[in-house]
């Protein structure tokens, strides 16, 4: 997984949503919501990661699975956060389209990895 877009957007969202938490944890004081945010929007790239030295087919294809559910949720307390007020408009949008990048090129590697 050499020069792996997937690989290198899950990283760099990781570091985008870890900013986010200390920003809800310290300017916000909020709590939950960061730590749920923080624990799906980084077991993206996390799993990937493993999915990387998978045991097998099927286990890359679950890894990638997984992530995709992970990215999934992460979409989920994003939209909370906005519609809540935690985070603005123009956070939430950045933030949303990075997210739904990466649900994209999971979905596209799972389905690939199924084939």
């Amino acid at each position: 997984m050499k020069n792996n877009p997937l690989k290198d957007k899950s990283y760099q969202f990781a570091i985008r949503i870890v900013k986010l938490s200390q920003f809800l944890q310290q300017e916000k004081k909020e709590l939950v919501l960061s730590r749920q945010v923080l624990r799906s929007g980084t077991a993206i790239g996390a799993l990937i990661r493993e999915a990387e030295f998978g045991q097998s087919k099927p286990d890359f294809t679950s890894k990638m699975s997984i992530a995709l559910k992970e990215a999934n949720e992460t979409e989920y307390w994003l939209s909370l956060l906005k519609d809540t007020d935690y985070i603005s408009e123009n956070q939430f949008i950045s933030l949303q389209s990075d997210c739904k990048e990466l649900i994209a090129m999971l979905v596209s590697t799972v389905k690939t990895s199924k084939s």
